[in-house]
């Protein structure tokens, strides 16, 4: 096990990814997060907070469930757990960040957009990841991000861990038991 983002780092990359949104978007009114579930909805609340934290604003924050957009879903989830999509009101015409905890084959912020449009049409969607690694299956790069981490291999994951109100990554080997994400 290798731990590559903190509680700490975590925290100051989030406050720094608040400041490069709000550079980006100085009216927060046009935003709305939408985590994915379930390793994006704590980061987004989190990001929600860095944000009001800097602005004043309150941004909107949601979730989508992409279990039935994965391209797998048929093979891969004989019994799937699907949960609910909250939308925080129309994403029609705003910007919306979607957050996700990793960022590995980019299948699933495929799905995600499979998931929002079938909610909406957004005047702009950009993407927020704590952890980008290497292993990228489609062309799709990360707007903001905490950790850009190369040297995972394929015989390795990255879990990112929520316990006592923080959060850290860690990398550990495929074989090592999996940590179950937190309570929805």
């Amino acid at each position: 096990m290798r731990l590559i983002l903190d509680a700490e780092q975590v925290t100051l990359g989030i406050a720094n990814v608040a400041r490069e949104v709000l550079a980006r978007h100085p009216n927060p009114d046009e935003l709305v997060l939408i985590g994915i579930r379930r390793g994006g909805v704590p980061l987004a609340a989190r990001l929600a907070e860095a944000l009001f934290t800097q602005s004043g604003k309150r941004v909107g924050v949601g979730s989508v469930d992409i279990t039935l957009y994965r391209d797998d879903a048929a093979t891969a989830l004989p019994n799937p757990r699907i949960g609910p999509s909250q939308m925080p009101g129309s994403i029609d015409g705003k910007c919306v960040i979607l957050v996700d905890d990793v960022l590995f084959t980019r299948r699933t912020i495929r799905a995600a957009f499979d998931a929002l449009f079938d909610h909406g049409r957004p005047a702009k969607i950009e993407l927020f990841v704590l952890v980008d690694r290497a292993g990228a299956q489609l062309p799709i790069q990360p707007d903001y991000r905490v950790c850009k981490c190369d040297d995972v291999s394929l015989d390795e994951r990255v879990d990112v861990v929520q316990q006592a109100g923080s959060i850290t990554a860690l990398v550990q080997p495929k074989s090592a038991p999996s940590i179950p994400p937190p309570a929805p």
